[in-house]
């Protein structure tokens, strides 16, 4: 392509070579050219372009078509200097842009401004030095892209170098309009234009301390497409703060999104539903994000810029609907494991019931003709208190987030737990009980709970001793403490914490009843736990 056109220049206009010197280049151009690739369509628009600027070249040749047909060359040749990844490829397009740029300011700007004394210098480094740098590209190495892709134009490189090599010719052609200086001279004026300007520009695009820079501003106009983004995504996010769900979260979202000017529909599909808004026009997106699909309408072309700025906006949008999803499912968790608690904490409860009933029915069984005064006062006693806990217990699980509370003398409650566990050989040890009130309700919950495990365990090995001791002055602390093995450490170091496993029950009765205690004031701990001495305290100070 580059010894083509070296022998139209050489040759000149007007002979006649040039038609088939013209047609041979734009030949050997089309074969490289880097716009369009080889499994592209050509489209009715690229067909006319091509054919349009095929004429103007075989018939309207002149030196200003030959300028800036140099400069549209030397652009895309430097373009692809910038866009080309393999290194052993960037040599030959050096190669071929410093030809270019030889070859138009010795040869066919001189042929502009008439300069004829400068032109004779420069003959025969042009028509015999200068070829051998083309030839030379061929001695270079053609490494293909690591990727296996064609090298992708980069636009904004490619713009910058045309514009530059326009300004060379056009501000060589103006000092030489203005002034009448000798040619070397506006060449230098030209050269040192430039790179002044190129200096400048290049020092506000990236300065070292204070202004941010025209390529930050560049960057943040390109990033919001002409639009105040940051403005957008606040809107975005106050939208997450103030809707409830999902669902609202996206119809509210889909309005913001149509305020932008060049979005004239939508339509999404979710998992909370679908819908549409706007017109749909010719143009538009597809765009998914996890299980958020939308589909943008616009008027105009969605450029590569556009749609990349599109994928970043439904990202965003779909961020904040798996963000609202989340949330959902995480009430939905929290609601279900406030009914499981409750529910187990019932459980537990009725279960300490039945087994107070038990306790009873077996003393009832055990006793003599001679024991039944004694018997029947303990009925009188004991029943109407089960009755009412069991009332409590059904009044729970009606309004389970209302936590009842009963308050009694502490020494009457500890003589009815006395009385109600005088048939399973418990020793009860009081050192001090002061006149006070105190939550019987929470009391029997967790010694209850503590005294049957101890119970359980005792059926397993008869020879285990069970005491409960009382000690309240200043403070209320009972401690329940048996014979029997140790527990497990792994069980013990996750007791009060969490659900543990259980030989003989659902293992949620400590759990809760630890909770029960810290929502009252108290700490439920096993202060002991080796073999032959197992003890719990129940303390509030």
């Amino acid at each position: 392509m580059l010894l083509s056109l070296h022998a139209l220049l050489i040759n000149g206009l007007g002979n006649s070579l040039q038609t088939a010197l013209i047609i041979c280049h734009l030949g050997f151009f089309l074969l490289w050219q880097p716009v369009l690739h080889t499994k592209d369509k050509l489209s009715i628009r690229s067909i006319l372009l091509l054919v349009a600027a095929g004429i103007v070249m075989v018939f309207f040749l002149s030196w200003w078509v030959i300028a800036f047909w140099l400069c549209a060359l030397f652009a895309l040749l430097g373009g692809r200097v910038f866009s080309t990844q393999a290194k052993s490829a960037r040599l030959g397009y050096l190669l071929a842009a410093s030809y270019l740029v030889g070859v138009l300011l010795m040869w066919v700007v001189p042929k502009l401004l008439n300069t004829s004394a400068e032109l004779e210098a420069a003959k025969f480094l042009i028509e015999y030095l200068l070829p051998l740098i083309p030839i030379g590209i061929g001695f270079t190495k053609a490494a293909e892209e690591e990727s296996g892709q064609p090298p992708i134009l980069d636009f904004f490189y490619t713009l910058l170098l045309l514009m530059l090599a326009v300004i060379l010719v056009l501000g060589s052609f103006a000092i030489q309009a203005s002034s009448q200086a000798m040619y070397g001279e506006i060449l230098v004026k030209t050269l040192l234009g430039l790179a002044i300007a190129l200096a400048g520009i290049s020092l506000l695009w990236n300065p070292r301390a204070g202004f941010s820079g025209v390529g930050q501003l560049l960057s943040r106009y390109l990033l919001s497409v002409g639009l105040p983004f940051e403005q957008w995504i606040r809107n975005i996010a106050e939208l997450g703060e103030s809707t409830s769900n999902a669902g609202e979260f996206t119809n509210a979202a889909m309005k913001e999104l149509l305020t932008l000017p060049w979005v004239t529909g939508l339509k999404w599909d979710t998992l909370d539903g679908n819908g549409e808004l706007g017109e749909q026009e010719k143009y538009q997106a597809n765009l998914d994000f996890y299980d958020f699909h939308l589909t943008i309408f616009s008027k105009l072309p969605l450029t590569p810029a556009l749609t990349i700025h599109l994928k970043l906006l439904s990202q965003i949008l779909g961020e904040f609907y798996e963000a609202k999803r989340r949330e959902e499912t995480l009430r939905q968790t929290v609601y279900m494991q406030a009914i499981y608690e409750t529910g187990s904490r019932l459980t537990h409860d009725i279960k300490n019931l039945v087994q107070s009933m038990s306790a009873l029915c077996g003393a009832a069984e055990q006793a003599q003709e001679a024991d039944s005064e004694r018997l029947l006062a303990l009925f009188r006693k004991q029943l109407p208190l089960l009755n009412q806990r069991l009332a409590r217990t059904l009044e729970k699980l009606e309004t389970p987030n209302k936590e009842s509370s009963r308050f009694a003398k502490l020494s009457s409650w500890w003589n009815a737990l006395r009385e109600r566990y005088a048939e399973h050989y418990i020793s009860f040890v009081t050192t001090e009980i002061a006149k006070t009130d105190v939550d019987v309700e929470l009391l029997d919950s967790v010694l209850e709970n503590l005294l049957q495990n101890a119970i359980e365990k005792r059926k397993m090995d008869t020879s285990i001793a069970i005491s409960v001791e009382i000690t309240a002055v200043q403070g209320v602390t009972i401690e329940v403490t048996d014979t029997g093995k140790p527990m497990p450490k792994h069980v013990a170091e996750h007791l009060f914490k969490k659900q543990v496993s259980s030989e003989n029950g659902l293992g949620v009765g400590l759990y809760h009843a630890g909770k029960q205690a810290q929502q009252s004031g108290y700490e439920l701990s096993l202060i002991d736990n080796r073999q032959g001495t197992v003890r719990f305290r129940l303390n509030k100070a």
